[in-house]
């Protein structure tokens, strides 16, 4: 876990005004993180961090390219990232999240944002992502087909449930 290290901030050492950092998310970022969904990318995040007394807001702006599954083929393919994202970080007794606060106990000051990066690059994928035209699987394609055109036989509009047929009839009378 040695390659997250770079993702602990200690809030406590920042000084008052703007901190700005500059992240690399590459691989090693991923498999530390053992997620499923994402194994590989080359990212960029861009963090800068406004220190007031107590609390902090930082601002993300990650951009970079990552390495998912299609969703037709299950294929690898590479997906465009950027999105720009805000944390807002306050002292308190203990660690805790809220909806749109993080509290950090005081006495520790230490803001591990690995999470919350993977987070938000998460968040930013969209819900169906699939090659370009002609670029999926083949031999994964024909047999989807295969699959999906012997579930549509099956499930034919001219077989009517005789029970929805007769009230079909009903509703045509007018």
């Amino acid at each position: 876990m040695d390659s997250l290290e770079s993702f602990k901030i200690d809030l406590r050492d920042l000084e008052q005004g703007a901190t700005t950092l500059k992240l690399h998310l590459d691989d090693d970022f991923f498999s530390a993180l053992n997620t499923d969904d994402i194994k590989r990318g080359d990212l960029t995040c861009d963090m800068v961090i406004y220190r007031t007394e107590d609390v902090f807001e930082l601002k993300f702006h990650t951009e970079g390219t990552i390495h998912i599954a299609c969703s037709l083929c299950l294929g690898d393919m590479e997906q465009s990232i950027s999105t720009d994202d805000t944390l807002a970080v306050k002292f308190g007794d203990e660690y805790s999240e809220d909806d749109d606060l993080v509290t950090v106990a005081e006495d520790e000051g230490i803001l591990d944002v690995a999470w919350f990066i993977y987070e938000f690059i998460e968040l930013n994928i969209p819900i169906r992502h699939v090659h370009a035209p002609g670029k999926c699987d083949s031999a994964m394609v024909k047999m989807l087909e295969e699959y999906s055109a012997a579930r549509s036989g099956v499930d034919s509009e001219d077989s009517i449930d005789p029970r929805w047929a007769a009230l079909a009839k009903l509703k045509n009378k007018d």
